[in-house]
């Protein structure tokens, strides 16, 4: 869930980068007292995310101004479509105009990216989730865009869950221990609500992993045939996943193989923000 401690202090931290000592632009030409009414405008069709974001913003820039959304997250639109109305002190207006924008564009980006992923698997099982390659400072955003669009969300931090990745894997191999062991003695000293996930990227390595009650198997790199046999060896004993290679050509034939689980970094650190303008409506003025 997006909190409004996460909204409040990315919001602020923005705010105080694009204007650190004042909009001079503002108010040296704006007269403190003008109003301006605005339409946030869809240039492009999409998905929307990012609505309670915008209007933080927007209050943090100036208490008195008033936003109101047409749309709530994950609604889809159309090039053209009015979003939401703002109406304020025209210079809180104009010095949140831009961080307002830049976030509920690069949020409807994501949303949209990962509609387009999830329809493309909407006739299998499996469930579209996103990675920790997130912008830094910006993860619980993008995380919520992604859900805006369909997809689920993977372990938040490196404190949500365990994940042994190859790095993990390489370490306890070079230590000459057993990595089933290695497991099997982690699994010990962790709660037993700890969720506990192994990547592996071979297949003679999924029964070594299995072999120690792991609940999720990450498949990475695989191909489609290594995924199909990897799904019947793993035969319903964990949740199997599949990473790597991971695109809108791609997703619908490694989702066919029968995997739980699809991971693509791509929904966030490859997406292109979405077009949406904040005009001044001049006719209100």
């Amino acid at each position: 869930m997006l909190t409004s401690s996460a909204i409040d202090t990315v919001v602020r931290a923005a705010l105080l980068e694009d204007a650190p000592w004042g909009d001079v632009t503002s108010e040296s030409l704006i007269p403190q007292d003008a109003v301006a009414h605005a339409r946030l405008t869809a240039r492009e069709p999409g998905v929307l995310s990012g609505a309670a974001v915008f209007a933080a913003t927007m209050t943090a820039a100036d208490p008195g101004i008033h936003t109101d959304f047409r749309l709530t997250d994950g609604d889809r639109f159309e090039a053209g479509d009015v979003l939401a109305v703002v109406a304020g002190p025209a210079r809180g207006v104009l010095r949140g105009e831009r961080v307002a924008l830049n976030l509920v564009q690069r949020m409807s980006g994501i949303a949209t990216l990962t509609a387009r992923f999830v329809a493309e698997v909407a006739h299998t099982k499996a469930r579209i989730v996103d990675t920790r390659k997130t912008t830094p400072g910006l993860r619980a955003l993008e995380r919520h865009a992604v859900r805006s669009g369909g997809g689920h969300n993977h372990r938040f931090s490196l404190s949500d869950a365990v994940m042994a990745k190859d790095n993990h894997l390489a370490i306890l191999t070079a230590q000459g221990l057993s990595v089933t062991e290695a497991l099997l003695e982690a699994r010990s000293r962790l709660s037993h609500t700890t969720h506990v996930e192994v990547e592996v990227d071979r297949v003679d390595q999924i029964e070594p992993v299995l072999a120690a009650g792991i609940d999720t198997i990450m498949l990475d790199n695989f191909t489609l045939d290594q995924l199909r046999e990897g799904v019947a060896i793993v035969a319903g004993r964990a949740l199997v996943e599949a990473s790597g290679n991971v695109t809108l050509e791609t997703v619908r034939g490694i989702a066919e193989t029968g995997v739980d689980i699809i991971s693509s970094g791509a929904l966030t650190h490859s997406v292109r923000s979405l077009d949406l303008g904040l005009d001044i409506d001049v006719s209100a003025a």
